[in-house]
């Protein structure tokens, strides 16, 4: 009974390391930006982006969500046509959400 619950245990650790996310070809051209660097831009929209933030009672690694999330939105953006985004707001409950620009 234990080597089953060891076994689930640790494949849900593994898999609270991995990330799900590949990036497009468009998401690929979009890059992350500060507010100022997007003043002479044109706003597009928004990316509101979600994943999640624990795995069988596992919980994920900050950094690794926020990779995550800053993937799901320049893959949104570049299917918007964007080239950049803004961060605007925190992470909560595993989703945040992006502003999209086009800059030249």
């Amino acid at each position: 009974m234990l080597k089953p619950v060891l076994l689930i245990s640790l494949c849900a650790a593994i898999s609270a390391c991995n990330s799900w996310v590949n990036v497009t070809s468009a998401g690929q051209l979009v890059t992350v930006a500060t507010p100022t660097e997007v003043m002479q831009c044109t706003r597009l929209g928004s990316a509101n982006t979600s994943a999640l933030s624990e795995i069988a009672f596992v919980q994920r690694g900050s950094q690794k969500l926020q990779q995550e999330l800053i993937d799901l939105a320049r893959n949104q953006a570049g299917d918007m046509g964007g080239n950049r985004i803004v961060v605007e707001s925190p992470i909560t409950e595993g989703q945040q959400s992006f502003g999209v620009y086009r800059c030249p």
